[in-house]
Order: structure tokens, then C-alpha cells, then sequence
């Protein structure tokens, strides 16, 4: 006979879903989000990008293969918890070294399995992106929801997951140096980069702009993070200052930021875009690629008409903006993940793209 539920989720409209515990058994306030990949849960679950978040996954079973230690995209994981239809906790994998409810325990994540994951998605897709408490199953609802009314969910995720002092990952003597802003970069980007021939000098978010031109970067590029981007000024304002003194690429949240920067506008989606089959045009190639997304914000196609910025990717579920470029000023970003950690590898060419700018840049500056 099964054992009773011990975990509940309850959702601000009321509704109350019960479940078992793996992971981390604390209570948490959480924003409900789903993702649709197959795989890929032990780089989802150290997404920096998933602070505060709580992921539903749509794939039925998880653990399976169980956490290695290779495969992290950061070290001190920042997700609030793992939601899943069905947990395997004996994993059959020559790379494992733990469970991953023993790494959920570790860093705090709570897990709730034994509830019908797709429905909770669809009520997510209904309802909207939404806030949660994860508790005991026997709390009280009234008391929950009460708690839930009065909580306001936190606005300083950037600051809480950027670098805390500057450093690098690479060989000096690449041929390109590449300075990357943290807000909460996952680690198989300065991975990338490094086989692109880039040696990257990681800072944190709030540097500023006179500190990164000191450090004498080839390139610039602002890395994906959690949150709103509107929260993130004190680096929007430092891009003021650095776009057109060298070429800057942007993933993500610093996508985002790029466009603000500019002067467009940016939105929360209703329920966000996360998974790894998210189908993307290039108008520039008119190709379509198959990419790896998690973000809850997007840029307002009409605020850049207003810009300098050209849209170069737009999806085509929904027709939302994916890319953007200044070629005057050697700008590019991109909304979803071409470094595809988990993801397919479609969009690897972007980091090509980011490499030609600087040696065009430096070309260009050669001859002037």
C-alpha cells in the first residue's frame, strides 16, 4: 500500500495539488514554471537563470540518470525546487555520483513527484506563470494562501547569483579576450567560448563601464540571468557607456538589457518560454533553428522600431522577438541559448558570429 501524501502545493488561485518529497523538505515561496525538455534536469536544476523558480518538468520520469559532476552550470545552484511526475531515485549511469534528491538536499531545492505534471503545465499555460508555497501536506490551505497574499516575491536575483569577484576561465593566450558580465552565467558559455579560441574574464554585473574597458576585452558579452531585466539599471546604464566602443553580444537577459539599453521596452510572457524545442526563424538566412530557451521576459516588438536595432530571430509559436543586431555599432543578441546546455546544438554558430565582429572590429581599427 503507498504511503500518504506528505508534500502539498498550493497555488495563489486556490488550488491545492498533493504529492510525495524528495529533496530538500523545507517550505518554499515559489514562482511555478514549466519546462518541456526531455533531458537535461541536472543543468535545468543549476540554471542560474531558475532563482526563485519552482520547474514543472512535462517528461514523466526524472533521475534516472542521476547528477555527475561534470555537467553543472553553476556551482552553488539557486533554483527553488523540482516538481516531476515520477522520481527515480537508483539511477543507471557510469557518470552518476549522486542521487539527484541527495543533490536537491544539499542546496536546498525542494521536490514534490506523484502528481499529474501535465495537467499542473496546462493550469500554468491556462492560469499564467504564478506564485506557490511548497509545504507540508498538512497545512493548512486558509493559512497557506494567507501567507502566499502577504508574500512579495524578491527582486535582487541578479545580485544574489552574479560573480563575486572578477576572474577567468581559458588559456591567456587565446586569440581573443572576451569580458563577460555575470548575471548569473551558466558555465557552459565561457565553456563555449573557450573553443572558439576566447579567453574570458568573468566580473560582476555591477561593474562598471570604465573597469571593463580597463580590463582590454576584444568583446563584451552580458550573459542570461534570473528576473526581471528592469531590476538589473546599474548595468543597463553601464551599457550606455560601453555600446560602440567594442563589440558586445548579449544572451537572454542580457538580450534584454541590450534592448533597454537602446531604449525598447521589455514584457513578462504570461507563462515564459523553457525547453529545448523551441522553434526559431533567422530572417537574415531565413533557416530555422530548434533551440534551447528558459526565459519569463521578452523585448516589445514595436518599442524597436524606435531604436537602432534590427530584429535578425523572431519564434515562431508566438511570433515573439529572438534576436536583435546594431551593425553599426557591432551589437548582436539573441533571446534563447545557443550555448544549448540542455539543448540542441542549432545556434553554436552564434559564438562564430561574436568572433567575427571582434576581428572585424579589429580590423577596422587597424586600418583607421
Amino acid at each position: 500500500m503507498r504511503e500518504t501524501f506528505n508534500r502539498k502545493i498550493v497555488i495563489e488561485d486556490g488550488t491545492e495539488i498533493l504529492g510525495y518529497a524528495f529533496g530538500s523538505e523545507r517550505e518554499a515561496v515559489v514562482e511555478l514554471v514549466f519546462n518541456t525538455s526531455m533531458v537535461g534536469y541536472q543543468e535545468i536544476i543549476s540554471d542560474p537563470s531558475y532563482t526563485d523558480q519552482a520547474v514543472v518538468m512535462t517528461y514523466p520520469l526524472i533521475g534516472n540518470y542521476g547528477i555527475n559532476d561534470d555537467d553543472y552550470e553553476t556551482k552553488l545552484p539557486s533554483i527553488a525546487g523540482l516538481i516531476v511526475r515520477q522520481y527515480n531515485d537508483e539511477p543507471s549511469n557510469f557518470r552518476s555520483s549522486h542521487t539527484l534528491s541527495e543533490i536537491m538536499k544539499k542546496y536546498g531545492i525542494v521536490g514534490v513527484y506523484g502528481l499529474d505534471t501535465r495537467k499542473l503545465a496546462r493550469h500554468i499555460r491556462n492560469y499564467g506563470s504564478c506564485k506557490a508555497i511548497i509545504t507540508s501536506a498538512q497545512k493548512d490551505t486558509a493559512e497557506a494562501l494567507a501567507y502566499l497574499k502577504k508574500y512579495t516575491m524578491p527582486h535582487d536575483q541578479v545580485p544574489r547569483v552574479t560573480a563575486t569577484e572578477i576572474h577567468s576561465m581559458g588559456k591567456p593566450e587565446s586569440k581573443y579576450h572576451v569580458v563577460a558580465v555575470d548575471c548569473g552565467m551558466k558555465l557552459n558559455i565561457p565553456r563555449m567560448m573557450a573553443k572558439k579560441n576566447c579567453y574570458v574574464t568573468i566580473v560582476p554585473y555591477d561593474t562598471s563601464a570604465e573597469k571593463i574597458l580597463s580590463l582590454k576585452p576584444d568583446g563584451i558579452f552580458l550573459s542570461n540571468g534570473p528576473g526581471d531585466p528592469t531590476d538589473v539599471e546599474v548595468l543597463i546604464n553601464n551599457l550606455k557607456k560601453l555600446i560602440g566602443k567594442k563589440p558586445i553580444f548579449g544572451i537572454c537577459l542580457g538580450h534584454q538589457m541590450l534592448a533597454l539599453a537602446y531604449g525598447a521596452k521589455t514584457y513578462k510572457l504570461k507563462f515564459g518560454h523553457r525547453g529545448g524545442n523551441h522553434p526559431v526563424k533567422n530572417l537574415l538566412t531565413d533557416k530555422l533553428e530548434i533551440t534551447s530557451q528558459n526565459h519569463s521576459y521578452a523585448v516589445d516588438v514595436e518599442s524597436i522600431k524606435n531604436t537602432k536595432l534590427e530584429i535578425t530571430h523572431i519564434n515562431l509559436l508566438d511570433n515573439t522577438v529572438e534576436g536583435m543586431r546594431c551593425k553599426e555599432d557591432f551589437v548582436t543578441s539573441v533571446q534563447y541559448h545557443p550555448e544549448s546546455a540542455p539543448g540542441p546544438q542549432d545556434s553554436a554558430y552564434l559564438f562564430d558570429i561574436f568572433t567575427q565582429m571582434m576581428d572585424e572590429w579589429k580590423g577596422g581599427q587597424a586600418n583607421a
